[in-house]
């Protein structure tokens, strides 16, 4: 059996590695192939299109893009039309991946669509629900969007959070402040001066400067002159956090694992003024933090665009660090909120069940 893949940026790789690293070990003769990243590479996915083309960020890139990921869905197309697959998972992604959703169910008509975190639709406006049905299996990951697809007649598959099969509270014993500016290059060009001004302001502190790939270097020349910053890209971040009292992250799944890591956390966010007009008209929540999401009130306070400048961020360090007990309550909260057990092998098992 073989199960075509499409994802489109770091975390959705992440949580596809996981997926194939749990079906690899426990089944025989089952293959991955299609558009991922090195993570999934690494557990056996066979790479059509690596993801570091793919990533977008804001409206106005996705715009220009348009053309070319066209293009590239029906190469994909046609890749499992020649190749006869009959399953395909779709990895969160949403921009590219419902249309690729539409095109496929349009194409093949025995094809068979799992789609796994599918496009957070409760955050972005209901439309794209009904879109959303041409997927035989909705899987999700977290608790409300249950309910969510429930009100709109869509059942929905929910193990638990598969990040709480490996992320575990870690005893923090150091003092330095983790900088995670992202995993694309509009997020890393757009933080990486106002970490600078941080690291500036705050020489009597040590730093870690996390980045995704070697490919973020060229962006941190600056960087390397500091004595009280070091530079990480391949260790993983749960062996990082026990050497840190706190972080500052740019908004994405990485807030989801610092606050399940029991990490102390500020988000930011920059990006571009058009953009930030658009999903500030678009938005339909108050948060856009994943933990505070997942319970509803600010686990982790969020610096946004203006906001988001060097003094605020340190105003905001020292109240984190003032107020240790009621944050790290908050934290406990939110895991049990999205813990399961066995999660992971439990997605992979229902794959395995559904795909054949």
């Amino acid at each position: 059996m073989k199960f075509f893949v499409s994802t489109g940026e770091a975390s959705g790789d992440l949580h596809l590695s996981y997926l194939v690293k749990s079906v690899k070990a426990r089944y025989q003769d089952i293959d991955f192939v299609g558009v991922a990243g090195e993570k999934s590479q690494k557990e056996g996915v066979e790479i059509l299109q690596d993801i570091n083309e793919l990533a977008i960020m804001g409206f106005t890139e996705a715009l220009k893009k348009y053309k070319f990921l066209r293009q590239k869905a029906y190469e994909y197309l046609e890749y499992i039309k020649d190749n006869q697959i009959k399953n395909v998972i779709l990895v969160d992604y949403g921009g590219f991946n419902v249309k690729f959703l539409e095109l496929l169910k349009n194409e093949i008509k025995d094809i068979k669509i799992f789609y796994y975190i599918p496009p957070k639709v409760w955050i972005w406006g209901e439309k794209r629900v009904e879109k959303l049905r041409l997927a035989d299996y909705i899987m999700v990951i977290f608790p409300w969007e249950v309910d969510f697809y429930k009100k709109h007649n869509i059942n929905a598959i929910y193990f638990g959070n598969p990040f709480t099969d490996f992320y575990k509270k870690v005893e923090r014993t150091g003092n330095k402040i983790l900088l995670l500016p992202g995993s694309r290059r509009q997020e890393i060009k757009a933080m990486l001066p106002v970490f600078e001004e941080i690291i500036n302001d705050l020489k009597d502190d040590k730093f870690i400067l996390k980045l995704n790939s070697s490919q973020d270097l060229k962006y941190t020349e600056n960087f390397q002159n500091y004595d009280n910053v070091e530079i990480i890209i391949d260790k993983k971040l749960k062996d990082i956090v026990s050497d840190c009292k706190l972080s500052v992250a740019t908004s994405g799944t990485i807030t989801l694992e610092l606050a399940l890591l029991g990490l102390p956390s500020i988000v930011v966010y920059k990006t571009t003024f058009i953009n930030y007009l658009i999903g500030k008209y678009i938005l339909k929540i108050g948060y856009i933090s994943l933990p505070n999401l997942v319970l509803n009130d600010e686990v982790f306070p969020e610096l946004i665009q203006k906001d988001c400048e060097a003094k605020n961020i340190e105003k905001h360090m020292k109240k984190i660090l003032e107020n240790l007990p009621e944050i790290e309550e908050k934290i406990e909260n939110m895991r049990k909120k999205v813990e399961g057990k066995a999660v992971v092998e439990n997605y992979a098992d229902f794959l395995v069940k559904e795909g054949k």
